[in-house]
C-alpha cells in the first residue's frame, strides 16, 4: 500500500473519527444533560438523534454537491461545521440550543460519511480499495472508542470531586472536547489533492494523470488514467445523471442490494447501542460508574475488529465478513434479548435503607415487592420518586434492585460490536463506493445514505420510548430477528466485488 495514498486516505476519514467521537460522547453526556434540562423520553430520543434527522439530507445534497464543486472543497466545509456544532455544544442554554448546535454537526458528519468513501475510492487501485475506505470506518470506531474514554475520566473526576466539575458544566466539557480534533480535521484538509476522477469528469485529464502519477506511480498512473478516460468518454455520450435514473431497469439489481444494506445496517440498532451504551449497561444493574467502563470496553472491541476487517477485506473477501458478521449479530441480540428476560426486580428492605439522594419512606414502599417486567418496576420507581429524581439515580435504583446475569449482556453486546465491526459496519461503504457507476456514483450513495439515516434516526429517536414501554428483552428481541432475516436476504442476493476496478465492476454489475 502506497504511504502517502494510506496518509491521504487517513486525513479524508477524520471526519468519520468527528462522528465517532459525537455519537459516543452523548451517550455519556445525556446522563447528566437529561436532568438537568429535565427531559422526557421523546425529548431525550431527539437530542440525542436529531444530528442524525439532519445528516440524511445532508447525505443526499452532498453527493450531488460534490459531484459539481468536488469532493475537497465540500469536505473543508463539513470540517468547520464540526468545529461550530462543538463550540456551541458546549455553551448551549437551552435543550433547543442544545439541539440546533448538534443539527449543525448532524449536517457535517452526514456529508462527511457520504463524501469520504467516495473520495478514497477514487483515489485507490483495485488491489488496496477495501482496505483504503475500510480506513473511514476505523477512524468512526477510533471516535467511539476516545470519546468512551473521555466520558469515562470526565465522570470519574466529578464523582471523585473534581474542583471545576459539577452538575451543570461536566456534560459541557464532554461535548467541547470536540472542538480540538475539529480544527485538526480543517488543517489537515487542505493538504490533499483532488479526486482525480472528479477531475477526469470536469475534462481536466492531466491535473487527474498528475495525481493519479504521483499517488501510484507512472505505470499504475497511466494505466488508471487510461481506464477512468475512457469510462469518463463513454460517460459524455448519455445525459447527466438524475434520480429517477436510479429506478433504470439496468440499475435495479445494485439498488436492491444497497438499499437492503443500508436500512440493514441502523436497523439492527448499532447506534442504539452506541448512542445509549452507557444506560445499556447500567440497565443491567451494574451502577453508573462501572457503566462508564463498560463503554470503554465495548468501543475498544470495536476498534480491534475494525482493524481486522482492513486486514482481511481484501482477502477473504467482502460476502464472506458480511454474511458471518450479520449472523453474528443476530445471535449477539438474541442472547441479550435472553439476558434481560431472565431479570428480577426487588428491593429488600435493607436495599431501600441503602440508596441514597432519595426519599427513604417513598423507596421502602416497594420493600418485598417483587417485578419480572422491568417496565413495571421503573414506572412503579417514577410514580413513588419522581420522573426526574429516579433519571438522576437510576444506576443506583437498578444496582440495589435488579437480579440477573450482567455478564450475559456484556457479552451479547461485544458480539454484536464485533460482528458489526467487521461487517455492516466497515463493508456496506466498501460495497456502496464499488457497485455504482462513476456518473452516478455520488448520487446513488447519497441516495441510499439518506435512507441509511433515516433508519438511524428512526430507531435512535423510538429507542428511549421503546425501553421505557416495551422494555429491554423486547426491545433487543426486535433487532435480533431484523438481524436474522437480513441474514437470510443477503445470502441470496449479495455479489462479491473484491480485487475489481470500478470499470469492471460496472461491466458485470449493470445490466444492459
Amino acid at each position: 500500500m502506497n504511504k502517502q495514498t494510506f496518509l491521504i486516505a487517513l486525513t479524508v476519514s477524520l471526519g468519520g473519527f468527528l462522528f465517532g467521537f459525537d455519537a459516543g460522547i452523548i451517550s455519556g453526556v445525556m446522563e447528566y444533560a437529561g436532568p438537568f434540562f429535565s427531559l422526557n423520553e421523546v425529548q431525550t430520543g431527539w437530542a440525542t438523534s436529531c444530528p442524525t434527522f439532519v445528516a440524511m439530507f445532508a447525505m443526499l445534497v452532498a453527493g450531488k454537491l460534490s459531484d459539481m464543486v468536488g469532493r475537497k472543497p465540500i469536505l473543508i466545509v463539513v470540517a468547520f461545521l464540526y468545529l461550530v456544532s462543538a463550540v456551541w455544544s458546549a455553551y448551549a442554554s437551552s435543550y433547543e440550543t442544545l439541539c440546533i448546535a448538534r443539527m449543525i454537526g448532524g449536517a457535517a458528519f452526514g456529508a462527511a460519511l457520504i463524501l469520504a468513501p467516495t473520495y478514497i475510492a477514487e483515489i485507490a487501485g483495485a488491489k488496496n480499495r477495501g482496505k483504503l475506505v475500510s480506513i473511514q470506518q476505523l477512524n468512526i470506531v477510533l471516535g467511539f472508542f476516545v470519546a468512551f474514554l473521555s466520558n469515562y475520566f470526565f465522570n470519574l473526576w466529578y464523582i471523585e470531586g473534581s474542583d471545576f466539575l459539577t452538575d451543570e458544566n461536566v456534560w459541557r466539557w464532554m461535548l467541547g472536547v470536540e472542538a480540538l480534533p475539529a480544527v485538526l480535521y480543517f488543517l489537515a484538509l487542505f493538504c490533499v489533492p483532488r479526486s482525480p476522477r472528479w477531475l477526469f469528469a470536469q475534462n481536466r485529464p492531466d491535473d487527474g494523470r498528475a495525481v493519479l502519477t504521483r499517488l501510484h506511480g507512472e505505470e499504475v498512473g497511466v494505466t488508471e488514467s487510461l481506464s477512468i478516460e475512457e469510462s469518463v468518454n463513454d460517460e459524455s455520450e448519455r445525459e447527466k445523471a438524475s434520480f429517477f435514473e436510479l429506478f433504470k431497469p439496468s440499475l435495479r439489481f445494485i439498488l436492491i442490494v444497497g438499499l437492503l444494506i443500508g436500512v440493514l445496517q441502523q436497523a439492527t440498532g448499532i447506534n442504539a447501542i452506541y448512542f445509549y451504551a452507557t444506560s445499556i449497561f447500567k440497565q443491567t444493574g451494574i451502577g453508573t460508574t462501572s457503566a462508564f467502563t463498560q463503554g470503554v470496553l465495548l468501543s475498544f472491541t470495536s476498534v480491534v475488529f475494525t482493524i481486522l476487517a482492513i486486514f482481511t477485506i481484501d482477502r477473504i473477501g467482502r460476502r464472506p465478513l458480511m454474511l458471518c458478521g450479520i449472523g453474528g449479530i443476530a445471535v449477539s441480540l438474541l442472547l441479550c434479548a435472553y439476558g434481560f428476560h431472565q431479570a428480577k426486580y426487588q428491593l429488600s428492605p435493607e436495599q431501600a435503607v441503602s440508596i441514597t439522594g432519595v426519599e427513604q419512606e417513598k423507596v421502602e414502599e416497594l420493600a418485598g415487592l417483587s417485578f419480572k417486567s422491568d417496565v413495571e418496576f421503573k414506572n412503579k420507581m417514577k410514580a413513588l420518586l419522581g420522573k426526574d429524581l429516579y433519571a438522576k439515580n437510576e444506576g443506583a435504583v437498578l444496582e440495589e434492585a435488579i437480579e440477573m446475569n450482567a455478564n450475559i449482556v456484556l457479552v451479547g453486546v461485544l458480539g454484536f460490536i464485533a460482528c458489526f465491526a467487521f461487517s455492516l459496519g466497515p463493508v456496506m461503504w466498501v460495497m456502496l463506493s464499488e457497485m455504482y457507476p462513476n456518473r452516478i456514483r455520488g448520487l446513488a450513495i447519497g441516495s441510499i445514505g439518506l435512507v441509511n439515516s433515516f433508519t438511524a434516526w428512526v430507531v435512535t429517536q423510538i429507542f428511549p420510548w421503546e425501553l421505557s414501554n416495551l422494555g429491554n428483552s423486547t426491545s433487543f428481541l426486535i433487532f435480533g430477528l431484523i438481524a436474522a432475516v437480513g441474514t437470510i436476504l443477503l445470502y441470496r442476493i449479495l455479489p462479491e466485488t473484491k480485487g475489481k476496478s470500478l470499470e469492471e465492476l460496472e461491466n458485470e454489475l449493470i445490466k444492459n
